[in-house]
């Protein structure tokens, strides 16, 4: 089983190869979350995931270029910084205190950032025209660990509202239909 900075290397390269594949011309392309372009899903990856993570374990934000002047530009330096806490194998390991109690950031990071990677990869390929495949691994993984999650979820505001899919639809579709998403 892969640990938590070999997963997050692999989403974050995937999200990464979307980030880098965006036309100049297609930033402000509209995505498939509701009133956000392409840019706006770069920039809510950079501004929440390092401000949770650097601030549980008490460290400074990354320097790097805004989102609206280099949106690859700032979603490297927002990578390198998360992936610098989760290759010190003491910080990965730091007791953090979240809403769902005391945990190590690593699993922190396991709970909150790698589904929104491996989504919101599939959000900027579809908004800027891109391959939209996804890492069919972690799509398993993610519909098992969340379905039964589905009250709570839709409860804390996080996913729209579930899209009916067709019984026989596969992983991807399905997992996708959860967050809201229109496959």
């Amino acid at each position: 089983m892969a640990t938590t900075v070999q997963r997050w290397r692999q989403l974050a390269d995937d999200f990464g190869r979307r980030v880098d594949g965006v036309p100049a011309e297609r930033w402000d392309d509209p995505a498939p979350c509701a009133g956000w372009v392409a840019r706006d899903v770069v920039r809510h990856v950079v501004e929440w995931m390092p401000a949770l993570y650097l601030g549980a374990v008490d460290r400074p934000l990354p320097a790097g270029p805004s989102v609206d002047d280099d949106p690859a530009g700032a979603w490297r330096a927002a990578d390198a910084a998360i992936r610098e806490l989760l290759e010190d194998l003491a910080t990965a390991r730091r007791p953090t205190t979240t809403r769902a109690g005391e945990m190590p950031l690593e699993d922190l990071v396991a709970m909150t950032g790698l589904m929104d990677l491996l989504v919101h990869a599939w959000d900027l390929a579809r908004a800027t025209g891109q391959d939209e495949a996804l890492d069919p691994a972690e799509v398993s993984g993610f519909l098992a660990g969340i379905e039964p999650w589905d009250t709570a979820l839709r409860s804390s505001g996080q996913f729209g509202p579930r899209v009916p899919v067709p019984d026989d639809a596969d992983e991807q579709t399905r997992l996708l239909a959860f967050t809201g998403r229109r496959p």
